[in-house]
């Protein structure tokens, strides 16, 4: 069954790869015929589908020809790449070459909306990304004296994200993709932080472990090869990035720059050893993250402090400040304990799985916190292996990240044919929302947020189970 798939495609899309990680086999195999077939042109495009179609999947793919006209100028290290990211609150683009050189770097903010509406507001995001995506794109453009002549494909961030804001992005790259007959390359956004390391640290090879901690997701994963991942540990309720957010909110502070880097500062002039709070998820042995709980001791902290959000941090009393000051510091240093934790246990995992590892890599928005850094370069340390962190710049969400995922991809023939000049208005997406990087590992998968009981309280069980058997 496996050879006429394989006779009739050189240039396979990524997304099959990407949802199939679990055959390592079939993808050696397919990296290895690909080689060898390099002048056939046939590939399976999900990024489109008529409207009211069935959504594409394994078993309805569908093969497309590409015309001689189709451009692809460069394979290698002449690769250049165009990257659009508008998965959430951040407009942004960057051109990068294929020997990962960055030409260009833009990002918008939408800090201003964050403060006024109180975090992200979809709606308004799409908005913002609206108004500002073409302008985002020209001056990525400008700033690598490029035109979309000289490009040899379009990356873009397809999912996980808002779809309202995905679909930004993802309409504005086929619009130049279909213009300038490019090839195209659907990006997931997680592996994109994840990958965007490899870019900067040029020794780090697969297999390597990622921690990914950013404002929607917290995820621990094995990456054995590009588009191969062992799904380790992920959120069960609130990121670490959205408790920062929604602490910095509380407490008052300035979240025009971001509530993660405002509560770092703040905290520096605090106790955090004033508040105990409690560590997440203690009792569960597994690498999944829960804030939700940390979140309502917080927030339990600052209603009996006396804390008042609506005063402004810059017009707090010296006692005020100083209780806010302790309240940041105590939250912070247990929201990393649990990262701790969590990167302790997967360690020791994923090293068990694949003895060879020397990197965990640690990217995403909260990776560019010090404290966080600092302390879990102590982690990774006392278990003999390298801390690899992106610069500031690159951990938040910009396009660097994803125009380098699509030159990865792409050198290995996982792209997209270019979309029709003139594509329909009422064309449908491939948006992915909701996307899972990688297959859940086995010893990973937790009971405990699963079954009723652990919503129990442990001196209920005997009770119920005293009820049952007399029931019975």
């Amino acid at each position: 069954m496996l050879s006429p798939v394989l006779t009739l495609s050189t240039v396979f899309s990524r997304f099959n790869l990407l949802r199939e990680p679990s055959f390592p086999r079939f993808v050696r195999t397919l990296r290895t015929h690909l080689r060898q077939h390099q002048r056939q042109k046939l590939i399976w495009s999900p990024l489109i589908s008529p409207v009211n179609s069935p959504a594409v999947g394994l078993s309805n793919y569908s093969f497309h020809s590409l015309d001689a006209e189709t451009r692809i100028s460069g394979t290698g290290d002449d690769l250049v790449v165009l990257g659009i990211e508008t998965s959430c609150d951040d407009t942004a683009a960057a051109v990068v070459r294929g020997n990962g050189e960055i030409l260009s770097q833009v990002v918008s903010s939408q800090a201003d909306l964050l403060a006024r509406y109180g975090g992200v507001a979809p709606k308004m995001a799409e908005e913002a990304h609206s108004q500002v995506i073409d302008q985002v794109v020209e001056q990525a453009l400008g700033k690598a004296n490029l035109t979309e002549m000289d490009l040899s494909a379009v990356a873009v961030t397809i999912g996980p994200g808002l779809s309202l804001c995905l679909r930004v992005g993802v309409r504005k790259a086929r619009k130049i993709a279909g213009k300038f007959n490019l090839s195209m390359v659907g990006v997931h956004h997680m592996e994109a932080h994840a990958l965007v390391a490899r870019l900067i640290e040029r020794d780090l090879q697969f297999p390597f472990l990622a921690l990914l901690i950013s404002g929607g997701h917290n995820l621990l994963v094995l990456a054995l090869d590009l588009g191969q991942y062992i799904q380790l540990g992920t959120t069960i309720d609130d990121a670490i990035g959205e408790a920062y957010d929604k602490t910095a909110r509380w407490l008052g502070l300035d979240m025009r720059r971001g509530g993660g880097p405002a509560l770092e500062e703040l905290a520096q002039e605090g106790d955090a050893e004033s508040i105990k709070f409690s560590i997440p998820m203690k009792q569960h042995k597994d690498c999944n993250f829960s804030y939700a709980g940390l979140k309502t001791q917080v927030r339990l902290a600052i209603e009996s402090k006396k804390v008042k959000a609506e005063i402004p941090i810059s017009s707090a009393s010296c006692e005020d400040r100083s209780s806010r000051a302790d309240i940041a510091a105590s939250f912070q240093r247990v929201a990393v304990l649990h990262l701790e934790e969590r990167c302790d246990r997967a360690i020791e995992w994923a090293l068990k799985i694949q003895p060879s590892i020397k990197y965990l890599v640690v990217s995403g928005g909260v990776a560019s916190n010090k404290y966080v850094r600092t302390r879990l370069n102590q982690i990774v340390k006392k278990k003999g292996l390298q801390l690899v962190c992106p610069p500031p710049s690159l951990c938040t969400d910009n396009g660097v990240m994803v125009a380098w995922t699509g030159i990865e991809h792409f050198r290995l023939g996982r792209f997209d044919p270019p979309p029709p000049a003139n594509e329909p208005d009422d064309s449908v997406f491939d948006l992915r929302p909701r996307w899972p990087l990688g297959e859940e590992y086995a010893e990973g998968r937790s009971e405990a947020r699963s079954l009723r009981r652990a919503r129990i309280h442990p001196s209920l069980t005997s009770i119920i189970q005293a009820s049952l058997q007399q029931q019975s």
